[in-house]
């Protein structure tokens, strides 16, 4: 089965090293054919779904894992439908209508969302295709570090939504004999389910996303992310949504790459010299990337958190 997604490419960040006195590697998923690292997970369950019989695919989704999974579906040649919550951008929704699937928009948030994808999933045929809770998914995102895995780093920075990209991250580690490797999982304040599933010792359901990083809006992270937290060394960090777009702003100018504010959380680790980073030498930041940003939302975004430039002084 040839995979859908493709090998991205790995660069190092010569401003971040040279700043920081680090050496500091990007795995670009922004260069995904589906914009984002969804396509590695989504694309493998979608693609083991076809070969039991599927026909019809159906996902609820914010935006990345629904395009993945339009992609997907493509490639496939068969139906798909995403739903998602009216708080999905027009230009997302777009997006994934003009490669083909048929898109519902239903409910204020994705758990409203969800259950309407969920009684669609009743027919023969038809399945259902979680935007990140599903060991097929962390399976396929685990290949993001088989790509890594020769590499020299010491710390692996992600950020979290759902937690599909954590769970494959360290299933990926643990499978390639790098289980001492530990993982910094990021997140805006206001979409936090990881860190407050982390502090309930259970998973919780946030009451609200406030987060304009939208597509990390899962109020209540998988079970999965918070038993990897127990199975390996994970550090729950949170940062601004201010930190996160300054870092979309700072990378911008700098690696030429448009990525949501859901990545740039990962990567204000580093563009803030977090003090979670201070013991590490060779970070990888994965660059999750997201359909979700434009140039007009980037200058909006600039605008609301009064980031004057781009041309910033690390933080010290």
């Amino acid at each position: 089965m040839h995979p859908l997604h493709i090998q991205t490419p790995l660069l190092e960040h010569r401003t971040l090293s040279a700043s920081l006195n680090k050496q500091v590697w990007l795995k670009m998923e922004s260069s995904q054919p589906s914009g984002s690292f969804k396509l590695r997970g989504i694309g493998l369950m979608c693609q083991r779904a076809v070969a039991r019989g599927a026909t019809h695919l159906v996902c609820p989704s914010g935006g990345n894992a629904g395009f993945a999974a339009a992609v997907a579906g493509a490639a496939l040649g068969v139906a798909t439908t995403i739903l998602v919550p009216s708080t999905t951008h027009e230009t997302v929704r777009q997006a994934i209508r003009a490669i083909g699937a048929k898109v519902i928009v239903q409910g204020d948030v994705w758990d409203e969302t969800n259950q309407v994808a969920l009684a669609l999933c009743g027919q023969a045929g038809t399945v259902y295709i979680p935007p990140f809770d599903h060991p097929d998914i962390w399976d396929g995102n685990a290949t993001l570090i088989d790509e890594v895995a020769k590499l020299d780093f010491d710390v692996v920075i992600c950020s979290v939504g759902g937690g599909g990209l954590l769970s494959g991250i360290v299933q990926g580690l643990q499978r390639n004999h790098l289980a001492h490797i530990p993982v910094l999982a990021v997140e805006t304040e206001g979409a936090a389910s990881l860190q407050a599933a982390i502090q309930a010792g259970e998973v919780v359901t946030l009451p609200a996303i406030t987060s304009i990083a939208t597509t990390l809006g899962a109020r209540r992270v998988a079970q999965q992310a918070l038993d990897c937290t127990r199975q390996h060394a994970v550090s729950s960090v949170v940062v601004s949504d201010a930190q996160a777009v300054d870092a979309c702003l700072r990378f911008a100018d700098e690696m030429r790459t448009l990525v949501e504010p859901a990545c740039g959380a990962a990567l204000a680790v580093a563009y803030q010299n977090l003090p979670q980073l201070a013991k590490f030498t060779r970070p990888l930041i994965v660059i999750c990337g997201g359909i979700g940003v434009d140039l007009v939302k980037l200058e909006a975004w600039k605008n609301q958190f009064n980031l004057a430039g781009t041309k910033q002084a690390i933080s010290a």
